[in-house]
């Protein structure tokens, strides 16, 4: 088989790149390869679908703004043959809450974000208290919030960009790469577990949790490491208001889902590694106590659900690599460390522009290329991850 482009992993990120490709005025012939087309331990079907705009690095706003546009007319623009594609996107709000040390970093960002067109109002602790009566607020310091921001169904924004991506074009192969072959100073062909060969003038790994595995058939050795985290699902008691996506500098996430709520507390001590096991005590000591101390009503509430996951952690800095590593028409789109299902559709485009436009044209995403991680300099997000 020969095609322009091989894209290896058929997640979020990868689905979407394929769409764009397609798309592109100059299009060309892609193929996306999954080596597990039923998702079963993918990473994008167990997010919590958030989409913020709540970042300090512009490159990272205005990857949520696109994907915000783009999730918002999703329904519609990823339609095939008249049925529309729902995702469920709800603009519930994001609310970002620190202690009062926090205060200048929370401030310096909510000023980049001003200044980057983000609705972002400061809420004082008496302000957040009559926002969100529920709210313990006497240790916070202040909070941000987004009105515009949301979330989403991750497994149907999934399956929707995939369908799409196949019926603009793109060939959706399943099948497991064993190898890639070299000549020189670029990738000639991948090698499937099933014998079959793909020739391809450019690769993109978008390989998730499983990207330092494609990377080393290259010989590239890269700072990403499959990182185990909880979606918890949990229903309260007592109802109480409606509240956003609530996130603190302690990793407490969650969002409102159904009659309850889904999120969790990652943690960044957790041992790298394929693990998909639960931990049932963790919701317990970890999760509950940090829900019933922000929200002391929610302290009668009840577990439903775990769903453990990866994020594809890039132990550098957190932000993705993207673009040609080490080889001319190796690409990197990877490293997400959980903000890859809100950003897949700005990557998308980013990497159509990469490879037919011959470099960037909307949003300038070099900071996050290859050779920061040659030369050992992060590009690090200040403050709530």
């Amino acid at each position: 088989m020969k095609t322009d482009v091989a894209v290896i992993g058929g997640g979020a990120i990868g689905a979407a790149i394929a769409y764009f490709l397609r798309v592109h005025p100059r299009s060309c012939e892609v193929a996306v390869i999954e080596r597990d087309p039923a998702f079963r331990l993918a990473s994008t079907p167990r997010a919590s679908g958030g989409i913020r705009q709540l970042f300090s690095l512009p490159e990272n706003i205005l990857l949520s703004k696109f994907g915000l546009d783009f999730f918002a007319d999703f329904e519609r623009a990823m339609a095939v043959d008249g049925e529309p594609a729902p995702i469920g996107f709800t603009r519930g709000g994001y609310l970002f809450i620190v202690p009062p040390a926090a205060i200048p970093v929370l401030q310096a960002n909510f000023e980049i974000q001003q200044r980057h067109g983000v609705d972002v109002r400061w809420l004082d602790p008496a302000a957040l208290k009559a926002r969100f009566p529920s709210m313990r607020v006497d240790d916070l310091g202040a909070g941000v919030h987004s009105p515009t921001d949301g979330w989403l169904d991750p497994s149907s924004v999934l399956q929707g960009l995939r369908r799409k991506a196949r019926t603009v074009g793109a060939q959706l192969v399943t099948g497991e790469v064993a190898a890639i072959e070299c000549e020189g100073k670029r990738v000639r062909r991948l090698k499937l577990r099933s014998g079959e060969t793909i020739e391809a003038d450019h690769v993109i790994n978008a390989a998730g949790a499983w990207a330092k595995e494609i990377a080393a058939m290259v010989g590239l050795t890269v700072p990403i490491e499959p990182m185990r985290r909880y979606e918890h699902y949990f229903e309260p008691a007592t109802p109480i208001e409606k509240l956003p996506y609530v996130k603190d500098v302690n990793r407490l996430a969650f969002r409102p889902e159904g009659k309850g709520y889904t999120g969790g507390v990652p943690d960044l001590a957790e041992p790298r590694g394929f693990n998909f096991e639960v931990d049932h005590d963790y919701f317990e000591r970890v999760v509950w106590p940090a829900v019933a101390h922000r929200f002391p009503p929610l302290e009668t509430l009840k577990l439903k659900n775990t769903m453990p996951g990866l994020y594809d952690q890039n132990e550098l800095d957190g932000n993705p690599i993207l673009g040609p590593s080490g080889l001319e028409n190796f690409h990197l789109a990877a490293g997400f460390s959980g903000h890859g299902l809100m950003h897949a559709p700005g990557i998308g485009r980013a990497f159509a522009e990469l490879i037919l436009d011959g470099g960037y044209r909307t949003i300038d995403l070099s900071r996050f290329g290859w050779q920061r991680v040659l030369d050992n300099k992060p590009c690090r997000e200040r403050g709530i991850l």
